[in-house]
């Protein structure tokens, strides 16, 4: 018996459990997300939402929680609509159990390999501020805050401090050069901060996009209609998706605000996934 006959369903459920589960608790966390921030003015994506590692706001359950936020109705319905196109059907082949196994962790590898990506492309940046903060002179800090590379990485409240800082800077450069390097220090302090901080990740896009690999591997020859009037087999709708992901990723466009490597993750997880229950059916639910 082949590892797909094996879990093959008795009879397929149009809104499976955990589907139902997961498009109930998506909702109620966007009406949620809007209550809080109109309401309490507090913000549930920079609480909830997944912030790099070393971020100050970072907290280990964001690798869960984040996989619950959208940041508008537009991104929370086309990804539960997809959620339950394709894990409608896999939920039905695999089980509850192993559905929601299979999701959570291709959520996780999404958060893990956008910020892998992220730490990789920024690492030089972070670590020429690191230096300039251990061997710190005038010379040295102007010159790199001056840069139009650094600059570039103020988020919008950011700059207004930035500006309060210059003053404050300027002045005391004139009559206390320690005091001025003393602001100075704790200023990159803080731009490291908030610039690790302005990093947050958000949306179950990781994991749908597991659910279409598996889906593509597991039913490969299933016409898909793309815009309802274009039929295309699920196994080439997955790889040109995911070959336009990973151009998209590396084009590294920061105004198109998609996480594409997570895109990518989820479905590198996903394939791991597979290819391990596919040799040994018995374990890991």
């Amino acid at each position: 018996m082949s590892y797909y006959q094996e879990f093959r369903p008795r009879s397929f459920t149009t809104l499976p459990s955990v589907i139902k589960n997961l498009l109930i608790i998506n909702i109620l966390m966007f009406i949620a997300t809007q209550v809080f921030r109109e309401s309490l003015g507090i913000d549930l994506v920079s609480v909830l939402g997944l912030h790099f590692i070393t971020a100050p706001d970072f907290k280990p359950f964001q690798f869960v929680t984040y996989l619950f936020m959208h940041g508008d109705l537009a991104h929370l319905f086309f990804n539960m609509f997809a959620v339950w196109m394709f894990g409608s059907v896999l939920e039905n082949v695999w089980g509850p159990k192993r559905f929601l196994i299979y999701y959570l962790i291709t959520g996780f590898g999404a958060g893990l390999i956008q910020y892998l990506v992220f730490y990789l492309q920024m690492a030089p940046f972070l670590e020429t501020v690191s230096l300039v903060q251990d061997n710190l002179t005038v010379t040295s800090f102007e010159e790199l805050v001056n840069t139009a590379d650094f600059q570039s990485k103020f988020s919008y409240e950011f700059i207004y401090q930035y500006d309060a800082f210059a003053r404050e800077y300027n002045l005391a450069l004139q009559d206390n050069p320690a005091k001025a390097l003393s602001l100075a220090s704790q200023f990159l302090i803080d731009f490291k901060h908030q610039y690790l901080n302005s990093h947050v990740v958000i949306g179950a896009s990781g994991s749908l996009f597991g659910l279409l690999l598996a889906f593509g591997m597991m039913f490969p020859n299933t016409l898909l209609y793309i815009y309802f009037l274009i039929p295309l087999k699920a196994k080439w709708f997955v790889m040109i998706y995911g070959a336009i992901e990973l151009i998209s990723g590396l084009r590294s466009n920061p105004e198109d605000n998609v996480a594409h490597f997570a895109h990518l993750g989820g479905m590198l997880f996903g394939f791991i996934m597979i290819m391990i229950w596919k040799k040994n059916r018995n374990h890991f639910y």
